[in-house]
């Protein structure tokens, strides 16, 4: 059976030029995490942005 791509939902965008010390993506998706959503940070180089997503279903 082949693999197939992992749906992931974006739930926030923030651009990669934070002032030093900033991790905003990171603070963001420890919040989620806190509530209970399995929220990650991954980087999305074509836009040069860093994305919180989840592979949970977002209602």
């Amino acid at each position: 059976m082949p693999n197939q791509p992992q749906q992931r939902t974006v739930l926030e965008r923030f651009p990669a030029g934070s002032p030093r010390g900033s991790w905003p993506a990171e603070e963001y998706a420890a919040a989620q995490r806190a509530q209970g959503t399995d929220a990650q940070v991954v980087m999305d180089l074509a836009s040069d942005q860093f994305l919180v997503v989840t592979d949970t279903a977002i209602q």
